[in-house]
């Protein structure tokens, strides 16, 4: 349960949800941090995943994200169980699908809350949980030919 403190500017704002997409073009970490400005907010935590040329000790050509159409509603229910155990001032977390390439951006997740330790644990349960309950599958493509399907769920 969020904490609540003497200062109102402390406390959970009052729609801090402020930015959740799924998106086949590119990301943009700018539109991110920007989403997520508070001035009630001191600390302010965002991730980004990028596509990586490797996975498991193979080489990675490029990858390929899909997702079941209730995953825009699984983002939202994952932000609101985060935005209820933190005090977050603002939320936001854009996932891309399509075809992307060794070094584009996937996701894009941004936190502020009151203060530093709040916003980097509000961001790494909002990442971690987008990764593990939201319906985004990837399909990888390895130099040897061979191919790989990884469930987000």
């Amino acid at each position: 349960m969020a904490r609540t403190y003497d200062h109102p500017g402390e406390n959970a704002a009052q729609d801090p949800i402020r930015l959740l997409a799924i998106r086949d073009t590119p990301l943009s970490v700018d539109e991110v941090f920007a989403a997520v400005g508070d001035a009630a907010a001191g600390g302010t935590a965002l991730f980004v995943g990028t596509v990586r040329n490797h996975d498991g000790g193979a080489d990675v050509d490029a990858l390929g994200y899909s997702c079941h159409p209730t995953a825009e509603a699984e983002m939202r229910r994952v932000a609101e169980k985060v935005v209820a155990e933190y005090p977050v001032r603002a939320l936001a977390a854009v996932h891309r699908v399509g075809d992307l390439e060794v070094g584009d951006l996937a996701v894009v997740v941004a936190v502020s809350c009151p203060h530093r330790g709040e916003a980097f644990e509000a961001c790494r349960k909002l990442i971690d949980d987008l990764k593990h309950e939201v319906p985004i599958w990837k399909h990888q493509k390895f130099s040897d030919g061979t191919e790989e399907w990884v469930g987000a769920c």
